[in-house]
C-alpha cells in the first residue's frame, strides 16, 4: 500500500467529486495526505467553504492538511510520498508545473516530490485544455514521471475548449503509476 498526497486546487465546482477518491484510495489500503492549494484553503464559494472543505479532507484522509510552502517543503527531502495526485488540476497549476514554477502549496510539493523521481498523477479540470494550456499539456505528457488521470471535453457545445479528469479512474491510475505506467486511454 502506498502513501499518497493528495493535492487539490481550485476548480471549485468539481472539489466535493474528490471525496469520493479519497474514499476509494483509502478502502484499497492506501494513506491518504490532503494538500490544499492557498486558493482552496482560503476560499469560500458557492460550492463549498473552505473551512468545510479542509475539515472534510482531514476526517476522510484522518490526518492534517499540508497547506503551506513551509508544510510542503520536507515532502521533497523526507520522501513522504510514493505518488502526489493533483485532482483537480487547474489551468493555472498545469501552466506552472509545465514551466517548473513553484511558487505555492502544490507546486512546491509536485516539485519536491518529483526530485525522488516517484509519479505525479495529474487528474486536469480547466477551461482551456484545448487553448491556452494544450501546450501545457502536451509539455506534461512528454516529461518523465508525469502521468495523466484519463480526460475528456466536459461540455464540448458550451465549453469548447474545457477538459476535465475522469476522477472515478484516480486508484486504478495511481496503482498504474506505482508500476511505473500511464493507464490508457489517456482521452476518453
Amino acid at each position: 500500500m502506498a502513501d499518497i498526497g493528495l493535492a487539490f486546487c481550485g476548480s471549485f465546482c468539481t472539489l466535493r467529486k474528490l471525496f469520493p477518491v479519497i474514499e476509494s484510495l483509502k478502502a484499497a489500503g492506501h494513506s491518504v495526505t490532503p494538500i490544499l492549494s492557498e486558493a482552496v484553503r482560503d476560499t469560500d464559494t458557492r460550492f463549498i467553504s473552505a473551512i468545510e472543505f479542509r475539515n472534510e479532507a482531514e476526517r476522510l484522509c484522518g490526518c492534517p492538511v499540508i497547506d503551506s510552502i513551509v508544510t510542503a517543503e520536507p515532502i521533497g527531502p523526507k520522501k513522504l510520498f510514493d505518488v502526489v495526485v493533483v485532482a483537480p488540476c487547474t489551468g493555472n497549476t498545469l501552466a506552472k508545473l509545465a514551466n517548473s514554477i513553484a511558487d505555492g502549496t502544490v507546486t512546491l510539493a509536485c516539485k519536491a516530490h518529483l526530485r525522488n523521481e516517484r509519479p505525479l498523477v495529474i487528474g486536469v479540470s480547466t477551461n482551456d485544455a484545448l487553448a491556452g494550456n494544450a501546450a501545457n499539456i502536451g509539455k506534461l505528457l512528454g516529461r518523465k514521471h508525469v502521468l495523466f488521470v484519463p480526460f475528456a471535453q466536459d461540455d464540448a457545445a458550451g465549453k469548447p475548449t474545457s477538459c476535465v479528469a475522469d476522477f472515478s479512474l484516480v486508484s486504478e491510475v495511481v496503482a498504474e503509476a506505482l508500476c511505473g505506467r500511464q493507464r490508457q486511454p489517456i482521452l476518453c
